[in-house]
């Protein structure tokens, strides 16, 4: 099946600890898979490195592209870094001949639907907080305060679900579910 001249794009979005990198992990079993890379002002952790998971740049060179009109979209976020993605980050990906995913959040998501109306936008969710408040607790070492404005930031996502053309819901212990749902989602695109 040819994915060439159909959109081959989607948006797959939720709030941390929904599961959102393990489904994209996960349809690799069902497409190949080209990631739409986000440019972020954040400091690079270990163990990352350019384009894995974002573009790493300066503030500063982030503020000159934004002015010169290169982002689709960008957000400051809740850490007040800033995220974005370019123009030319999407050309890449529409041309690549693979599935293109886009992670971004919901604000993102208004901005991209306004641009590409014909990008679905697919919201992972899971059933209840104290889920996603658990799996933020278990990557570990990270401090109360963050963990506490996640789960506000999360609080603020959740009033945002009607923006989206989908929802899968992450169950405890279903990933494939949720990833097999992701997938038929996109199947009924191609």
């Amino acid at each position: 099946m040819s994915i060439a001249n159909k959109n081959n794009i989607f948006i797959i979005s939720g709030p941390s600890g929904a599961g959102e990198d393990s489904i994209i992990e996960g349809l690799k079993k069902y497409f190949p898979i080209e990631r739409i890379v986000t440019t972020s002002t954040r400091e690079m952790r270990p163990g990352e490195s350019q384009s894995d998971p974002y573009w790493f740049i300066a503030r500063e060179e982030f503020e000159k592209r934004r002015n010169n009109n290169e982002f689709v979209e960008w957000a400051e976020q809740y850490n007040g870094n800033l995220y974005g993605v370019t123009k030319k980050e999407i050309e890449r990906v529409k041309n690549s001949g693979k599935i293109g995913t886009w992670k971004i959040d919901w604000k993102g998501v208004i901005t991209a639907k306004k641009l590409y109306p014909e990008i679905p936008a697919i919201f992972v969710t899971v059933p209840d907080l104290k889920i996603m408040e658990n799996r933020i607790r278990r990557r570990g070492g990270l401090s109360e305060k963050y963990i506490r404005e996640r789960m506000e930031y999360t609080k603020a996502w959740m009033k945002h679900a009607d923006i989206y053309d989908y929802t899968v819901v992450n169950k405890e212990g279903k990933l494939n579910e949720a990833i097999a749902k992701t997938a038929e989602i996109i199947k009924s695109y191609l």
